[in-house]
């Protein structure tokens, strides 16, 4: 018997605790969302969850990707290039300036919104990492706990620290990296990942032999 207690089923609509908070933001199939996260313009794909207490802004999450509590991807930039980096030369209308919120200025909006971050499939981001505005996180890569992300992170590759800098990649051999970024196996159907479940909890050589086999195209005789 497993000393380990049962998770919760999920299902293919968004499992979200109440208390959490979501503006302008698409959940994939098969997704978790934890106890008081924010989400602000946030794109997740089918498969991934995200813990407690993490805050998104801006940002689309690719497959699989597993984001522990304390997160932070995309936090807001402030116009440095003004006489003044605070809220009111954006939104006056919020400290009197103005009669009304009519005075907020789009433009610094928009500047954020398209600074967005892209974080790949099957990724894992640590506990209390930051992700800052801009980056792209590749497929299959590692952000340890703490870490800060200031640049763009290649596929498979594990990074630490702050500023976060890789430590070394999750697979010794490049070939294996780039099967696993050819077979894509996060775009398959449900009933073939539940089918390969074996050879997913086993050797990356094995899965892969089988998986490459089984895609390949049958030719006529």
């Amino acid at each position: 018997m497993s000393s380990q207690p049962a998770s919760r089923r999920l299902s293919d609509a968004p499992t979200c605790a109440p208390s959490a908070k979501l503006h302008e933001s698409r959940l994939g199939a098969w997704t978790e969302i934890g106890d008081r996260c924010v989400f602000n313009h946030v794109t997740l794909g089918d498969y991934s969850y995200v813990e407690r207490d993490c805050d998104l802004m801006f940002a689309e999450i690719g497959r699989f990707t597993s984001i522990a509590s304390s997160v932070r991807i995309n936090p807001s930039n402030h116009p440095w290039w003004r006489p003044t980096l605070h809220h009111f030369s954006y939104r006056p209308g919020k400290f009197g300036f103005v009669d009304s919120d009519q005075g907020v200025d789009d433009r610094i909006f928009a500047w954020r919104s398209e600074d967005r971050v892209v974080v790949g499939h099957d990724v894992w981001i640590g506990h209390g990492a930051i992700v800052l505005p801009g980056v792209t996180i590749g497929n299959g890569a590692i952000v340890g706990a703490g870490s800060v992300v200031t640049k763009d992170v290649e596929p498979y590759t594990i990074v630490v620290g702050n500023p976060a800098r890789a430590l070394r990649p999750r697979f010794e051999d490049p070939d294996t990296v780039a099967r696993l970024e050819a077979l894509a196996w996060w775009d398959w159907p449900h009933e073939r990942l539940a089918r390969m479940l074996p050879l997913f909890q086993g050797d990356p050589g094995a899965f892969l032999e089988a998986a490459e086999v089984e895609s390949r195209p049958t030719s006529c005789s």
